[in-house]
This record gives structure tokens, C-alpha cells and sequence, in this order.
């Protein structure tokens, strides 16, 4: 049985990949969900994941994969349907996938994810602009070389799983996409994986401070769904 730690489901957008992955393709797992605390979470991390960080896969207690790339092509050589079958979707998909994952700073940081949150920006810089006009792109390109309704053809994939925090940014801060792009964003949200990270996420009862003073520094929240704070 594969144990999953994970942080906040409202904020940790690396532990998202994962998760919906794992749900999405059926394949079984154990959640562990380990809050986020203040700036640093090195040593509470440490218990369970040699970086530091989340999210990490524990295999029957044997395997520990760290890295949410990692925890994808891991997965991928056990399971069927983690990357597209066809050799040239899968060579895009898996581009497209480490662009997201190593790529996109200014987007992360102005944009950090808060699911439950409704957010005007205070301003859209070209490097922000650039970052949201090479998502349009990536995905319009995906879904037109391999026909959609996913990025790399007709089922759900890591691709798409490597993209769906970007989809909780766009509902968050309301970002304009062109209406192919758009569409594609609402197909992540109605997935059902994706429904019950984002109801888990508003019933959370913790605030962390420095997620949220990212946040108020760079946009003005305009409704705040999430349950009172504890």
C-alpha cells in the first residue's frame, strides 16, 4: 500500500500533483496530511521525507520517493496510463510536465495557490503576463496536437496532473486565458479528484502565515470561503 504525505490542501500545490494523480487513475493509496508550520518545516518534514519537503511516497514502508516528478515516473513504472501510451504525446507530455515543474517562478509567486480564496491581482507584470500567455499556449498546443479533452489526448494523465494547481490559480485570481484555455481549466475543476481536494481544502481549519502574507502582498482578497480559522 502506498502511504502519500501531503501539507495543506489548501495551499500546497506540489502535494496536489500526486493526490490527483494517484485518485484520478485509481490507484490506492493512504493520505497523510501534515500541516504546514510557520517559514521552515525541515525538521517535521524530515520524519518522513529526505528533502525536507512534501509531498513524498512511501511504499510498503521500503520505497520513500521524494519529488513530485519523481513520485509521477515511479508510479508510471508500476501503473498503467501515468503518461500517454503513444511515444510522441508522451515525449510532449513529459516536456510540458518538467516546463511546470522546474519553470513559471513569477506565476508561482505572485499567484501562490489558496483554493479557497477569491482574489483581485494589484497588478500584472510582463514577467506574470508571460508566465499566463505560455500556459494558454502549452495547453492550446496539447490540446491540438492529440485532440483533447485532455493535454495529451483523451484520458487524464501526469500532464494534466502537473497542471491542475494552475487551474485552482486561475479560479483564485480569476486570470484570463483565451476561451480554449478556459475550458480546459473548468474540465480539471469538475473532476471529482479535483472537487473533493478543493471541498477538503475550504473545510481546512489552519492559517499559515506566510502563505497568506504572500498572498495579501501581492492581491486583494475579495471572499474568503474557507471555514473559520481554529
Amino acid at each position: 500500500m502506498y502511504l502519500l504525505y501531503i501539507a495543506n490542501k489548501n495551499y500546497s500545490s506540489w502535494s496536489l500533483r500526486p493526490w490527483v494523480l494517484m485518485r484520478t487513475l485509481g490507484i490506492d493509496f493512504e493520505e497523510r496530511l501534515v500541516p504546514f508550520e510557520g517559514a521552515s518545516n525541515w525538521e517535521r518534514f524530515r520524519t518522513f521525507s529526505p528533502s525536507g519537503k512534501v509531498p513524498c511516497l512511501v511504499n510498503n514502508g521500503e520505497d520513500t520517493v521524494w519529488d513530485s516528478l519523481a513520485i509521477a515516473e515511479y508510479l508510471a513504472e508500476r501503473h498503467p496510463g501515468v503518461w500517454p501510451a503513444d511515444v510522441r504525446a508522451r515525449a510532449w507530455a513529459r516536456s510540458a510536465a518538467a516546463e511546470m515543474h522546474t519553470g513559471f517562478a513569477t506565476l508561482r509567486e505572485i499567484c501562490s495557490m489558496s483554493c479557497g480564496i477569491r482574489a483581485r491581482l494589484r497588478s500584472v507584470a510582463p514577467a506574470l503576463a508571460r508566465d499566463i500567455e505560455r500556459v494558454a499556449e502549452l495547453w492550446n498546443d496539447g490540446l491540438a496536437r492529440f485532440g483533447g479533452p485532455f493535454l495529451a489526448g483523451a484520458t487524464f494523465t501526469a500532464v494534466d496532473a502537473f497542471f491542475a494547481p494552475v487551474a485552482f490559480r486561475v479560479q483564485t485570481y480569476g486570470l484570463e486565458l483565451d476561451a480554449s484555455a478556459s475550458d480546459y481549466a473548468r474540465r480539471l475543476l469538475a473532476l471529482p479528484a479535483m472537487q473533493d481536494w478543493y471541498e477538503a481544502a475550504l473545510a481546512e481549519p489552519w492559517r499559515e502565515a506566510v502563505h497568506e502574507e504572500t498572498i495579501a502582498r501581492h492581491a486583494a482578497i475579495t471572499a474568503d470561503l474557507r471555514r473559520p480559522s481554529a
